[in-house]
């Protein structure tokens, strides 16, 4: 059964376990080199090696993506339309906006927003293959303006290569791993070359986009998948089936509630035993419960805001909507009782793609923002000029930039 804990012994907890990242750094830094040497030659090798690809080249053509969508049933290819529909109109929402302004006389400035030119997601597809993956990767990509979106999955999933033919993305991979970043980071003759690469994947996709971090845009690197629940009441069916949901990711997922009430973590405890009965993927749900989730008994509502802005967790659920203002680091927020991270894992609009591992104290998760490059452009007048010159000019000689000063000065000496 899942532990109850005091608040005093949370410590152990919520200290994440340490990735094995060393030691997957290790693995992948050779993977890198060769097809950074080699290209496409290695891309192969590595694919046939780990992915058990059998063809000729790993791109796969137009024609098997529309017959990969053809075969999808009607149900999913709704329920793929409704998701899409909601994750474009929430990325429109999020792009930056190009505008010019007279900020005082002759001085006008502003913002051009550029996308980029080249990008691509990584879509696993181990235990689990994630066309929602595609969706959330892609769209706000495609919304963003970018031209050449790409996607790298390391098996032949319909429902992956369906979806990626729906949303209107021809350029589809099947890559996996490491060899998959490499050949994006680097480019090959096949594989474009990304200004950026995004989406999650295993420790060695992870170690990979941590390697190349310096050669091409990434979106943070990603460790196992964690859910944290801060509640004082509430219905415990709800609460085992989210702690649940997040845990039958992979057995290094974890799962935390923070509860005021020791009757309610009581009851939620025994609801997971019993979820866990009639559950398909209790195996790996089992072993991310017992190894690396808790319930905390917390003395208020204000100590579980201060201990989730501590954890920085990916997803955060709350059931009191009063809490927002005092959270200040988590990846997605979902508030109110119908309101599971099921939802957002889907169709309700916001990105799946988030961070994990303390990230969240730095960023949010992917959105369309991450496509574009936000550009300043400034006017001045003579006048203006004129007026900023003694500013200018003082500050480049307290640096001993003599030409700056002078290229001012140059302007204003007529």
């Amino acid at each position: 059964m899942i532990r109850i804990l005091e608040s005093k012994a949370m410590g152990k907890v919520l200290a994440r376990r340490a990735a094995r990242m060393t030691e997957a750094e290790d693995t992948v830094r050779p993977i890198l080199e060769a097809v950074r040497a080699r290209g496409d030659k290695a891309v192969l090798e590595y694919a046939r090696q780990f992915d058990r690809f059998e063809g000729r080249t790993i791109r796969v053509p137009a024609a098997d993506l529309a017959a990969a969508a053809d075969r999808l049933t009607p149900e999913f290819r709704s329920a793929v339309e409704v998701a899409a529909a909601n994750v474009r109109a929430y990325a429109e929402k999020q792009l930056p906006r190009a505008y010019s302004t007279v900020f005082s006389p002759g001085r006008r400035l502003g913002q051009v927003v550029r996308p980029l030119d080249t990008v691509a997601a990584y879509i696993p597809a181990g235990r689990y293959p994630l066309p929602s993956t595609v969706i959330m990767t892609a769209i706000p990509a495609l919304v963003a303006g970018v031209k050449n979106v790409c996607i790298a999955c390391p098996k032949a999933v319909d429902e992956v290569f369906g979806t990626a033919h729906m949303l209107g993305v021809n350029q589809v991979f099947q890559v996996g791993g490491a060899q998959a970043i490499a050949a994006f980071a680097y480019g090959t003759k096949t594989v474009p070359r990304a200004d950026r690469i995004v989406g999650p994947g295993n420790i060695y996709v992870a170690a990979a986009k941590k390697l190349l971090a310096g050669d091409v845009g990434i979106d943070f690197v990603a460790g196992p998948t964690e859910i944290l629940i801060i509640a004082a009441e509430g219905d415990p069916r709800f609460f085992a089936a989210d702690m649940l949901a997040q845990a039958e990711h992979d057995t290094d997922a974890s799962a935390i509630l923070l509860t005021t009430s020791k009757r309610l973590a009581t009851q939620v405890a025994k609801e997971i035993e019993r979820q866990l009965k009639t559950l398909t993927t209790a195996e790996v749900a089992r072993k991310a419960i017992d190894k690396n989730s808790a319930i905390i008994i917390v003395k208020s509502l204000d100590e579980a805001a201060e201990l989730s802005n501590a954890f920085a967790p990916e997803h955060l659920s709350i059931h009191h909507e009063e809490l927002i203002p005092q959270i200040r680091h988590a990846g997605s927020i979902f508030v109110g009782p119908y309101s599971p991270e099921a939802a957002g894992d889907y169709a309700s609009g916001p990105n799946h793609v988030l961070p994990t591992g303390g990230v969240a104290q730095l960023r949010g998760g992917l959105s369309a923002a991450d496509y574009v490059k936000v550009i300043s452009v400034q006017q001045l007048d003579i006048k203006a000029l004129t007026k900023l010159a003694p500013a200018i000019t003082t500050l480049a000689r307290a640096e001993g930039l003599e030409a700056h000063a002078r290229s001012v000065e140059v302007r204003l000496a007529g």
